[in-house]
């Protein structure tokens, strides 16, 4: 099968679109999550995840990851600093660097710079594509816990786990910069473990003073958002 290309910077990305045919690796058992038919969804296959982007919220639906005890261990890389927007995706559908100036919001990464195991995924994982405007408190805060959180479930698990981020829109979200970048009022991630078919969500609030609840069943997390993430996957909750 075709491999998605592997980019030696985030700068030699080439602006030839991909497919989730490239890159099944990132999804229980190869199935990427059904989604309702929207306009100007784009599959974008990057080293270590793939997005799935929409140009109506010049963000990601959602990100995909399959993490080992190896991927973590491996993750150690110098953190990159520049962020970019990603050729593949046309101006109007993408967000722009000048779009979070001054908003007041961080670009929060979707597929952590913390989960990456090359300098190469480091530096992709800087991609606007992977980006949502986030609350720089709860970025840097609870959502960060979170993160080192799933990181440490991986280092015990006995083997691949596949994770899923995204954000949820409602009616209230605002947007920002002169693309129009939706904000989310919430976030979630998704954690399956393959080899014990647990499952299990993070679900929080975009905003200031967030702390770190009890984690959701998955089939809540489907009932919030509409979304079958693990579609032909078995899950116990």
């Amino acid at each position: 099968m075709a491999r998605a290309p592997r980019y030696e910077s985030a700068a030699a990305i080439t602006p030839q679109p991909t497919s989730f045919a490239q890159c099944p690796e990132f999804f229980a058992n190869g199935q990427p999550p059904h989604i309702t038919s929207q306009p100007q969804l784009r599959e974008l296959c990057y080293e270590a995840f793939a997005v799935l982007h929409s140009g109506e919220s010049k963000t990601p639906l959602y990100v995909a990851q399959r993490l080992t005890r190896q991927i973590i261990d491996d993750a150690d890389e110098k953190r990159a600093k520049r962020f970019f927007s990603d050729a593949r995706l046309p101006r109007g559908e993408r967000a722009e660097l000048e779009d979070y100036k001054g908003s007041g919001y961080s670009r929060g990464h979707m597929a952590p710079a913390g989960d990456m195991p090359t300098p190469t995924a480091m530096a992709q994982s800087f991609s606007l594509a992977n980006m949502v405007p986030q609350n720089p408190q709860q970025n840097g805060g609870a959502w960060n816990k979170i993160e080192q959180d799933t990181r440490r479930y991986v280092r015990r698990a006995r083997g691949d786990v596949y994770v899923i981020t995204g954000p949820v829109f409602t009616a209230e979200s605002p947007r920002i910069g002169a693309s129009g970048v939706r904000v989310p009022t919430y976030l979630f991630k998704l954690v399956y473990d393959a080899s014990t078919q647990r499952a299990w969500a993070h679900w929080q609030q975009n905003r200031e003073g967030e702390k770190v609840s009890p984690p959701i069943s998955y089939q809540e997390l489907v009932k919030r958002t509409g979304i079958e993430f693990l579609p032909r996957v078995t899950v116990h909750d």
